[in-house]
């Protein structure tokens, strides 16, 4: 079985469809992948994500090895089994979080959160305080035992505006993790720790060097060099500032394999965000943002004038028969209108961030499958065009 089938290219970008192979699914890009942090997507459960047709969802690495534990959940069977979930998952590393926690000084009890050297990360529990120690290696087997189907190597994310000189000792040192994580990966699927699993990992590797040219052009040539079933595109600016995220991706691309498949990592706030990337070359990316936005009561609709964002807990809506968005298929708005929506969330009922959660899930997969569509048929830049 081939991991990643290129099936056709836009004539008048660089944006692709392709098809990702795994043991528990394909999954057809370009593609949004909906976070579920702690083996969950927030306030939905499995079937919703069934009903949604998400074909991917993520786990994160740092948060499931503090609750439950990967031996946890390596007792119930994987992820999969624990979080009842059928279709592929991907968890990232812990880098992007140690990286998070690093920003902190300190915590209440006057400890840094985070210690890097070139061996790895120590750090503190956001939770309790407790020490807990991250390596390449570590991180590795820590998915390995989660069950994922796609996996990313253990890296140092770097801030923007950080000085030259670390940003070039934080890319080297994620280079040197970077080929670390491969052989550890090597290595225990050798062993066939997971075999039990009945899954097989995929492994990704990230590029590094923040925003600057030479570095990211150097850290794009190292990585993409490695056995990496995939290569991923990470950074704080990336889906964060998207002018330098443009930027990136434009230093990067004429390095990238054409037969493996493109991960912009945290990227995904904004339905532009997602046709900068895609045109440029972009299979996957994935965000908090569409269900971080839903549980506070914004939703997204189609609406150039206003960035395609609607505030629903405005008071203008209490009275509107509409649903939140004419154009909309999904269950929320086939049922509901936006003075119900409305409501719940003036009475802060935990129904009304389920309702808009589903809403905004289903605007950015079908807004991927309309992508997609678009890219076989090379009319992406006419989509774009009309959404933006």
């Amino acid at each position: 079985m081939t991991f990643f089938k290129l099936i056709h290219q836009d004539k008048y970008s660089r944006a692709r469809t392709g098809v990702i192979n795994t043991a528990h699914g394909k999954i057809e890009t370009p593609i949004f992948m909906p976070v579920g942090t702690q083996a969950t997507v927030k306030t939905l459960d499995s079937t919703d994500l069934q009903n949604l047709k998400a074909q991917i969802i993520l786990g994160n690495t740092y948060h499931l090895h503090l609750r439950p534990g990967e031996k946890q959940i390596a007792k119930f069977g994987g992820l999969h089994k624990f979080m009842n979930w059928d279709k592929p998952i991907l968890t990232d590393s812990g880098g992007f979080q140690v990286f998070s926690l690093g920003l902190q000084k300190e915590n209440k009890n006057g400890q840094k959160f985070v210690k890097i050297d070139d061996e790895g990360v120590t750090f503190h529990s956001h939770i309790d305080g407790s020490i807990h120690r991250f390596t390449p290696e570590i991180a590795i087997k820590i998915q390995h035992q989660i069950g994922a189907d796609i996996i990313m190597a253990f890296d140092e994310c770097t801030p923007d505006g950080a000085e030259e000189k670390y940003i070039k000792e934080a890319m080297e040192r994620t280079h040197r993790w970077a080929v670390r994580s491969l052989k550890q990966h090597q290595k225990l699927k050798q062993k066939t720790l997971n075999s039990e699993l009945r899954t097989q990992n995929y492994l990704f590797g990230i590029i590094q060097g923040s925003n600057n040219e030479q570095l990211r052009k150097e850290s794009a040539k190292f990585i993409s060099g490695l056995d990496f079933d995939g290569i991923a595109v990470g950074g704080e600016s990336v889906g964060y500032n998207m002018e330098a995220t443009k930027d990136i991706l434009d230093w990067v691309y004429p390095y990238l394999p054409v037969n493996k498949p493109h991960y912009a990592m945290g990227l995904g706030q904004n339905p532009s965000d997602l046709f900068e990337v895609v045109e440029r070359g972009i299979d996957m990316f994935d965000c908090v943002a569409p269900t971080r936005q839903a549980r506070h009561g914004l939703v997204y609709v189609f609406d150039k004038k206003n960035k395609h964002k609607l505030d629903i807990k405005k008071a203008k809506y209490k009275n509107d028969k509409n649903p939140l968005d004419k154009t909309c298929t999904c269950s929320t708005c086939k049922n509901y209108t936006r003075a119900y929506i409305h409501h719940l969330f003036n009475t802060q009922e935990i129904t009304g961030m389920r309702l808009a959660t589903i809403h905004n899930l289903h605007f950015f997969l079908n807004l991927t499958a309309q992508m997609r569509s678009a890219i076989k048929q090379d009319k992406f830049l006419q989509l774009k065009k009309r959404w933006l």
